[in-house]
């Protein structure tokens, strides 16, 4: 069976979970890599509920031994790869310590790298590979100094690799989600922001995930690298 590798799975109501259901749905055996053995139980549950075949993997981005382990159980059926584990660091460039900017670089890009790196080792004949990246990766913003240059650096990584080894069958692609998602993180954690913006002012998860399945079958003569998504009312 055709295999998916998701990183950065969370909460239910959060992309990484909804991707997997997606793919799920869609007949992929899943892997849900994680930081949260309880979260990533629940979004297996539901997809196995549902009829299609899950496994949760708790495993750090930032580690190079436990990404690989990630892949050694994906194995030989591997099709799917897709990163999107991050973190929003803001903050003043002159208030950071080197170990707070450090650390957005390293979960951002060096774990791009690692996963990135991996999956195009373990595809045994060719395959996609997706990265989240943000509107952070096309832009320097005040007050995120630490977490645009770390997502900018992961849009570049992410553009070198598909173009390296685009003609091995490796379709690499870059989604763009430029403004708040509509998800658990944000309306369970900053309720007054989420009643701000409604439901208008925040990007659709199913639209999302809609972009990551575009990419996923795309035929090899029309591959796109990128695309970006955000609310009509969004300003950019």
């Amino acid at each position: 069976m055709a295999t998916a590798l998701i990183s950065g799975v969370g909460p239910v109501e959060g992309l990484g979970a909804q991707l997997c259901i997606r793919f799920a749905a869609l007949g992929l055996h899943v892997i849900a890599g994680g930081r949260t053995p309880e979260k990533l139980e629940a979004v297996v549950e539901i997809i196995r509920s549902d009829g299609g075949t899950a496994e949760g993997v708790v495993a750090d981005a930032t580690n190079e031994e436990q990404t690989r382990d990630l892949f050694r159980r994906a194995g030989k059926h591997l099709s799917l790869a897709i990163y999107n584990t991050g973190n929003n660091t803001p903050g003043r460039i002159v208030d950071m310590s080197a170990e707070y900017f450090e650390e957005s670089w390293r979960v951002c890009c060096l774990g791009g790298f690692l996963f990135g790196r991996e999956a195009i080792r373990n595809f045994s004949e060719g395959g996609t590979l997706i990265f989240t990246g943000a509107s952070a990766s096309l832009r320097g913003r005040e007050n995120f100094g630490a977490f645009n240059s770390a997502k900018g650096a992961l849009r570049n990584l992410a553009q070198a690799m598909a173009k390296e080894y685009g003609r091995d069958g490796v379709h690499v692609g870059h989604v763009v989600v430029d403004g708040p998602i509509g998800g658990e993180k944000i309306k369970l954690g900053y309720p007054d922001y989420a009643a701000h913006l409604g439901e208008k002012g925040m990007i659709d998860i199913q639209g999302i995930v809609d972009a990551y399945v575009y990419l996923f079958q795309q035929p090899r003569q029309a591959w796109s690298f990128e695309l970006d998504l955000r609310t009509s009312i969004e300003k950019w």
